[in-house]
C-alpha cells in the first residue's frame, strides 16, 4: 500500500477506535486551559487510575488558578502527597501564581508562549496549546513514541536529539490540523490501552495489519533506547525522636529530594547503621536527649534515579516542648503528634506513620 494512503488509514482507524473506546476522564469534558494544565501536570509520570483522584482533589480546592495562586506551598505539597516527583507540585504553584498575578490569569495560547512556565516542555505545551486553543501541534509523549516507532518499525532511539526530531516531524506530518486536540488524545489513548509496553493487545488492534514491527514480530524491540537510568543508592538512618505529646520533625531544603517535606532527623551513612552505631551518631549529633534508643524497621523507597534504603530509629525522651540547639538552623520544629497529618511528607514517612502511630502514643 502507498504510504500516504497507509498513513490516512491508520489515523482514520484510530479515530474510530477512539470514539468507542476512549475512556470517560473529567479533563475530557472541557478546553479550559487551567484544567488542562493541572491535568497534565498531574499526569506526568503518573499512572492515571492514580492521577485521576489527585486532579478531582485538586480542582475541588481550587477551582482556578487564582485560587490555586493563593494557596500557601505547604497546603499545595500536602495535597500532591503521594504523587511523588515534588518539584511539579512547586513549579505547578510557582506558575499558578506567575499566570494570576503577570499575565492577568490568561494562559499563554502558543506553545512557545506556554513552553517560558517553569514546569512546562515541549510534550505539556503542544498538549495543551492543541486541546485548549485549538493550536496544529503535535504532542509526542511515551505512549506517541511507542505507537509510532512500532506501526513504521523506526529504530532511531528516542532518547536521543535525532530520535526526539525524527519522531517530533513524523506526528507533525501526520498531524489533523483541524482538530489537533482530537488527534493527540486518540494518538495517546491508542498508545495506553492497546499500544502497551510489554502486552500489546494486537489481536484487536485497528492498524496490527498494516503495523511493521507486528508484521516482523518484534514489537517488543521498539521503542529502541540508547541510554540506561543510572540508580544511586543511598541510606537514611531517620530518628524519631519524642514525647507523650511532641515529635520532631525537619523541613527538607533545596538541593535535595523531597523538598519542602518533612521529615525525622537524619543521618545518611554508605551503609545502615546498626543499633549499636546508632547509638554511637545519637550520643555524638543528639547529645542533649537521654532515653532508650530502639531499632523500629526497615524500608527501601525507590525513584527514577535513586533507590533509599532506610532504618527507623525510635527514641522516646524527654523534649521539654523546647527544640535543642543542636537542631538550629536546620528547620527543625516540634510539631503535636495530633497534628502530624497536616504536615506534607515524603511516601516512606508516610507509611512509617500509618503502621507506627501505634508505637508513639500521645495524648489525646
Amino acid at each position: 500500500m502507498h504510504k500516504n494512503l497507509r498513513m490516512t488509514c491508520f489515523i482514520n482507524k484510530i479515530y474510530d477506535w477512539y470514539r468507542l473506546h476512549k475512556r470517560l476522564l473529567p479533563w475530557r469534558e472541557t478546553v479550559e486551559p487551567y484544567l488542562i494544565w493541572l491535568s497534565e501536570i498531574i499526569l506526568q509520570q503518573t499512572r492515571i487510575n492514580q492521577g485521576t483522584g489527585y486532579y478531582l482533589r485538586f480542582v475541588e480546592k481550587y477551582p482556578t488558578v487564582k485560587s490555586l495562586a493563593d494557596a500557601e506551598e505547604e497546603d499545595v505539597l500536602k495535597l500532591w502527597q503521594g504523587l511523588g516527583y515534588y518539584s511539579r507540585a512547586r513549579n505547578l504553584h510557582y506558575t499558578a501564581r506567575y499566570i494570576a498575578n503577570s499575565l492577568n490569569g490568561r494562559f499563554p495560547e502558543t506553545k512557545s508562549e506556554l513552553k517560558k512556565l517553569k514546569g512546562v516542555g515541549d510534550y505539556t505545551a503542544s498538549a495543551i496549546a492543541s486541546i485548549a486553543f485549538n493550536q496544529p501541534e503535535a504532542a509526542v509523549d511515551g505512549n506517541v513514541y511507542r505507537l509510532l516507532s512500532r506501526f513504521l518499525a523506526i529504530a532511531t532511539p528516542i532518547d536521543t536529539s535525532e530520535g526526539k526530531k525524527e519522531f517530533a516531524q513524523i506526528a507533525d506530518m501526520l498531524l489533523d490540523r483541524e482538530n489537533p486536540g482530537l488527534f493527540n488524545q486518540a494518538m495517546m489513548e491508542m498508545g495506553a490501552l492497546m499500544c502497551t509496553p510489554a502486552l500489546p493487545n494486537c489481536q484487536n488492534c485497528p492498524v496490527a495489519t498494516h503495523c511493521l514491527s507486528h508484521a516482523n514480530g518484534d514489537m517488543l524491540n521498539y521503542p529502541v533506547k540508547t541510554k540506561k537510568t543510572k540508580v544511586r543508592e543511598r541510606y537514611f538512618n531517620y530518628f524519631i525522636i519524642h514525647n507523650d505529646t511532641y515529635i520532631i520533625m525537619c523541613r527538607r531544603e533545596r538541593g535535595d529530594i523531597w523538598q519542602g517535606l518533612y521529615d525525622f532527623p537524619l543521618s545518611e551513612t554508605v551503609a545502615l547503621l546498626t543499633e549499636e552505631e546508632a547509638c554511637f551518631v545519637l550520643s555524638k549529633e543528639f547529645a542533649a536527649f537521654s532515653g532508650s534508643l530502639k531499632k523500629e524497621s526497615d524500608m527501601r523507597h525507590q525513584l527514577t534515579h535513586q533507590t533509599i534504603h532506610i532504618r527507623f530509629f525510635s527514641l522516646a525522651t524527654s523534649l521539654d516542648n523546647n527544640i535543642p540547639t543542636f537542631f538550629t538552623g536546620r528547620n527543625t520544629v516540634l510539631i503535636s503528634k495530633n497534628e502530624l497529618d497536616k504536615y506534607p511528607v515524603p511516601k516512606p514517612v508516610e507509611k512509617w506513620l500509618l503502621k507506627k502511630t501505634n508505637s508513639i502514643p500521645h495524648t489525646p
